[in-house]
């Protein structure tokens, strides 16, 4: 075959247990987002618009829906017959076999993919954040600075240092330290989890770590550790643009109604660099008579005959006469029925909020059995049902198996 210049790996595996109940049946990456999309499509885009043909996604945890979504990667123009998308789950082989133990031992486990295409460059990327790049001015950066792996960085604030890769560099952006995660950050460059490496060094790196019993076969922790200590040509690449994170119940919330804003960073519209999905090939949106909907983003085939205040409603969710969303992210499918109340919230896929109930309220009831958010969004999972007129505190995290088994003791 051919050597291709760049392939891309796309991670795609992770649990994303911060995002809770959200995930317990689904890849982090293919959680929905921003009223038509799922997180996967802003990477699968990028690469795309970026002309990188050639795309691996390592899956993992929960892959069947993220498989069945990504299915020939016609979606996002990635089904070429050189090249295209290919889904790489962990698998048997003739020594055995075993689960991803990491996300460098994930590329390891696929170095037979890699030399198919023999590239000159490895592109490593997340499935999991928000934002649009053009990963050939990357490659093009790291091809002048004749660096062994250039990382992309954005600038986060100092407090949330502790959550990220933390790059430390001189005058000419190259990088002389590295902190994982520290407590006391010395700088606030963070880690986007986008790397470029040059193939034949990536690979030396990843069979040294793969030897090592003591690694936990991460980059962070150790394949980028590693290049640093040996004195490694290594560069950070500075992203002006929108970059989030949405690991957590609070960030995909914010992520959410970032797009809200009068001038949003994200601009979705943007016709020379698009955000691709898949078609749904549902019917247009319905605003009924007596609705209002002010400052929301409305998925194809929803319905309002309610008000709709700074909120994103998905495709095929329904909001009944009377009923009211205020800040709040609906999923495919929900549906707030009439009179309800729902605000600062993320309400699972097919979930029915019953006639007037209210959902996020100070003064509403509480189980002692029930997760809080402190944040004060309150999250519901997929296909749940909230009795008629039932009042939920703000901050509730709710699951479908625990709500049958609510106790009659209740707390305020």
């Amino acid at each position: 075959m051919d050597q291709k210049d760049v392939v891309a790996m796309l991670l795609a595996g992770g649990q994303g247990s911060r995002l809770g109940i959200l995930t317990k049946k689904l890849a982090k990456p293919a959680v929905p987002f921003g009223a038509k999309y799922r997180i996967i499509d802003f990477t699968l885009s990028n690469c795309a618009n970026s002309e990188i043909d050639t795309v691996g996604v390592l899956t993992q945890y929960q892959p069947l829906t993220l498989n069945s979504y990504i299915g020939t990667g016609s979606s996002w123009d990635l089904d070429r017959h050189r090249g295209g998308v290919a889904v790489l789950p962990p698998y048997v082989k003739a020594q055995g076999g075993e689960w991803y133990k990491g996300t460098a031992n994930a590329v390891y486990q696929n170095l037979d993919f890699m030399d198919r295409f023999n590239p000159k460059y490895v592109l490593v990327l997340s499935g999991d954040h928000i934002y649009r790049m053009d990963y050939s001015e990357m490659i093009r950066f790291h091809q002048e600075k004749e660096a062994s792996i250039t990382i992309a960085v954005i600038e986060v604030s100092w407090e949330e240092t502790h959550r990220f890769g933390i790059m430390v560099t001189d005058q000419k952006q190259r990088i002389v330290d590295f902190q994982e995660k520290p407590k006391k950050a010395k700088n606030n460059l963070a880690s986007m989890g986008v790397y470029v490496f040059n193939w034949r060094k990536l690979r030396a790196y990843l069979e040294a770590d793969e030897e090592d019993p003591l690694s936990d076969h991460d980059f962070g922790k150790n394949v980028i550790p590693a290049m640093l200590k040996a004195g490694e040509p290594m560069y950070a690449y500075p992203f002006p643009g929108y970059w989030k994170d949405v690991g957590t119940i609070e960030s995909l919330w914010e992520a959410n109604m970032d797009l809200l804003k009068t001038e949003p960073q994200l601009e979705l519209g943007d016709p020379k660099n698009k955000v691709f999905t898949v078609n749904h090939s549902l019917p247009p949106q319905f605003v009924g008579a007596q609705a209002q909907v002010r400052r929301s983003l409305l998925g194809d085939g929803a319905i309002v005959l309610g008000r709709v205040d700074h909120s994103v409603i998905f495709n095929g969710a329904c909001i009944q006469e009377g009923a009211r969303v205020i800040d709040s992210v609906i999923m495919p499918g929900a549906s707030v029925e009439t009179g309800a109340l729902v605000q600062k919230a993320i309400i699972g896929e097919k979930a029915v909020i019953g006639a007037g109930a209210q959902i996020g309220v100070e003064d509403g009831e509480a189980w002692k059995m029930i997760a809080r958010n402190k944040s004060g969004i309150t999250v519901l999972e997929d296909n749940l049902l909230i009795p008629a007129g039932l009042r939920l505190l703000a901050g509730a995290v709710v699951s479908v198996s625990e709500w049958p088994d609510f106790p009659e003791e209740r707390i305020s």
